[in-house]
């Protein structure tokens, strides 16, 4: 266990080289923080720092950078969420509460998550699979075609064309409409099928096709593979922090093209905990040199989806984790809201 003093060293280096993106020496240290000892002082902890792994010296008579030990050590122990202040929790509401739909949502989310952190940002659009079913529309568009709209809680629309295999009418239409929304209004998808497994036997015989018809398209838009969605934005960002990547920024732009990739540093969506994933603790290569900040977002007290910003290791961590948080406490206000 490092002493308090050494834990304070170690803060101190963090937030300056995050903050001046130069090496730390133990003179500048004792010049810009109350650490209450001498330079030499500073010296030997700073040793024993980098005996431990928690910092690292980058070439012969520099200062010392923090490791991926040393910020995963900062972020568990040493760093406080930084709150966001009064003008820029208004700023978030005003900007996110014009948005007209899910996709706007989305779209404005990235763009205010990239803007705030100066990173790369990530917004998973709500998993149908940890939604519910808000309503289901049905449309005529002609004698034996519909249009069913499914609607969940988070605000998400699937739109379907059914083609029927004959004629209905719109008293059958109706009534299908109202006896459809009574069993599956606010439930949850996976509890779906077998709310409406024996729905075609309250029609007539030749309606029944029909109604077997719409419901397969129901539950085939329920279960959709394709259901996992992204938006990305601010990529643009990582060519300020060009120095921050060994080599190439290139692993890591190949790497932000993998939706399965960001799926997985976001992490599973049902976890509405902040998570930090520092350097090598991403187990794709191409992301060794970046930190993952996210967090779940949804309506109620269940997360639907997760959002968050990647960039590089020496990252403001209090700032991103509180933009992240506030970020995903209003997006959340507002699926709940819609």
């Amino acid at each position: 266990m490092l002493s308090e003093r050494r834990l304070q060293v170690l803060r101190a280096i963090v937030q300056d080289y995050v903050g001046t993106e130069e090496p730390v020496g133990s003179k500048a240290l004792t010049e810009r923080h109350s650490l209450g000892v001498s330079p030499a002082t500073v010296r030997n902890d700073m040793a024993a720092l980098e005996d431990e792994g928690y910092i690292a010296q980058p070439h012969t008579s520099a200062g010392r950078i923090p490791t991926d030990k040393g910020y995963r050590l900062f972020v568990d122990k040493l760093a406080g969420v930084k709150p966001m202040t009064s003008p820029e929790r208004r700023a978030i509401q005003n900007f996110l509460d014009g948005a007209v739909d899910l996709d706007d949502v989305v779209a404005r989310t990235v763009r205010l998550l990239a803007q705030l952190t100066r990173q790369v940002a990530v917004v998973q659009y709500p998993s149908l699979t940890r939604s519910t079913v808000r309503h289901v529309e049905l449309l005529s568009l002609a004698p034996a075609r519909l249009m069913l709209v499914l609607i969940t809680d988070t605000g998400r629309v699937e739109q379907r064309l059914v083609d029927c295999p004959a004629p209905f009418g719109e008293a059958s239409l109706a009534d299908l409409r109202a006896r459809l929304n009574s069993r599956v209004a606010g439930r949850r998808f996976s509890d779906v099928p077998h709310l409406v497994e024996d729905l075609p036997e309250a029609f007539e015989a030749e309606d029944r096709g029909t109604v077997t018809t719409v419901l397969s398209t129901l539950l085939e838009t329920l279960v959709e593979e394709n259901e996992e969605r992204l938006m990305i934005g601010g990529t643009a960002n990582l060519t300020r922090f060009g120095h921050d990547f060994p080599l190439t920024i290139r692993p890591v732009l190949e790497a932000l093209e993998e939706q399965v990739v960001l799926l997985k540093l976001l992490g599973e969506a049902g976890d509405s905990g902040m998570t930090v994933r520092i350097g090598h603790e991403n187990a794709y290569e191409g992301l060794n040199s970046t930190s993952v900040v996210s967090v779940g977002y949804g309506s109620g007290g269940e997360a639907v989806a997760k959002l968050g910003v990647v960039g590089p290791t020496r990252m403001d961590y209090p700032g991103t984790m509180g933009a992240v948080r506030a970020v995903a406490r209003y997006v959340g206000q507002i699926l709940a809201e819609s």
